[in-house]
């Protein structure tokens, strides 16, 4: 039988309610009496960078996986299940805001979180405006999605990797240079001689080496979440972090990771890697550039395990699932709806005419 966990929960200093956390208020409001409470520290926040290779080498016989555990709620001393993923929660009986520990003592633990900004009665103002420009989206969909999509506020895991790297590389330069081509065209029915530039290309082989510096390279680290969409939710402000508070993540859903260290780190070096293909290709100068080997040292790498603020949604509309997401910090909505082949035929017909128009008057004008 699982070990029964107690949740950790906010009581208001003033009234003795549950507290939830105050996007953009930096501190715990009682739904009751709209009490403030003030989270401790916001201010002193510190940081830290941590070691990637020694903490790697220290996890070696230390496993990620994390199991479901059955939580007791200390408002209503009602027991449930919470999935091994997640560590903060609402009680199932009472809706109680709780926050616990994860299953595996053993994983890395969060250290820095961008707290919520956005509140949520902005976010479905943000998603409104959003679905009112998607033009080609089906109006049933539109309506159905404004009305029934369900808003929830989540703690994304996510790491950042700093590193500075030195690449070693091969290719191939190409210059452009022009000469003059004669060539026979007719004319009013007679044959002329006539010339033209023509570009060609000289190639010349080259090697060298760059250096770069990256700092706070961003790789979500849940599978729960749709990559594409989340990726399209950056820039965020780190600057902005807090170190990692239990009171923040009071009301809002919080997971662990799914993707481990090593493996984050594995996405961002693919992220490097296009950065530095371009400072070589750049190093290489010319018109055209080929690079045909590259090796590359990472000097110096170092991460942080941090949370982000995304507001989700996910809807059904005809059999089909959509989800939206909304940036916690910035209010950057990113998601997905199906299209309207009626309006997108339309839009075509409407182009396709206003192009006839105007060829028409284009050759009465001649």
């Amino acid at each position: 039988m699982n070990e029964v966990q107690t949740a950790v929960q906010f009581p208001c200093h003033q009234c003795g309610a549950e507290l939830t956390f105050a996007p953009g208020k930096e501190a715990l409001q009682c739904a009751y009496c709209g009490h403030l409470n003030p989270i401790e520290g916001f201010e002193n926040t510190e940081v830290v960078e941590h070691d990637f290779r020694a903490v790697l080498a220290e996890r070696v016989s230390k496993s990620d996986t994390v199991q479901d555990r059955v939580v007791k709620c200390s408002t209503c001393a009602a027991e449930f299940e919470v999935k091994g993923h997640q560590t903060s929660e609402r009680c199932a009986y009472c809706d109680t805001p709780i926050v616990v520990e994860p299953s595996n003592r053993t994983l890395i633990k969060p250290s820095h979180l961008l707290p919520f900004v956005i509140e949520s009665r902005t976010a479905r103002e943000r998603f409104a405006a959003w679905l009112k420009s998607r033009w080609f989206a089906p109006n049933s969909f539109k309506r159905h999605a404004r009305h029934d999509a369900g808003l929830k506020g989540v703690y994304a895991p996510y790491w950042t990797y700093d590193s500075d790297t030195a690449s070693d590389y091969r290719g191939m330069r190409g210059d452009d240079y022009y000469v003059t081509e004669s060539y026979t065209a007719t004319e009013n029915g007679k044959s002329v001689r006539r010339t033209r530039q023509v570009r060609k290309t000289r190639w010349r082989s080259v090697s060298g080496h760059v250096r770069n510096l990256f700092d706070d390279i961003l790789v979500l680290a849940s599978k729960s979440l749709p990559k594409r969409y989340a990726d399209a939710l950056e820039p965020w402000d780190l600057t902005k972090v807090a170190g990692y508070s239990d009171s923040y993540v009071a009301g809002f859903g919080c997971e662990v990771y799914q993707i481990n260290l090593e493996q984050g780190f594995d996405e961002a070096s693919k992220i490097m890697d296009t950065h530095i293909r371009a400072s070589i290709r750049q190093d290489i100068g010319g018109d055209h550039q080929r690079i045909s080997w590259m090796h590359t040292n990472y000097r110096g790498i170092t991460f942080k395990h941090i949370l982000l603020p995304i507001w989700i949604s996910a809807y059904r509309y005809k059999k089909k699932v959509y989800t939206f997401l909304v940036n916690g910090q910035t209010g950057e909505v990113q998601g997905e709806r199906p299209y309207s082949w009626i309006k997108i035929t339309l839009a075509v017909l409407a182009a396709a005419s206003v192009v006839g128009t105007l060829l028409w008057y284009f050759n009465q004008a001649n």
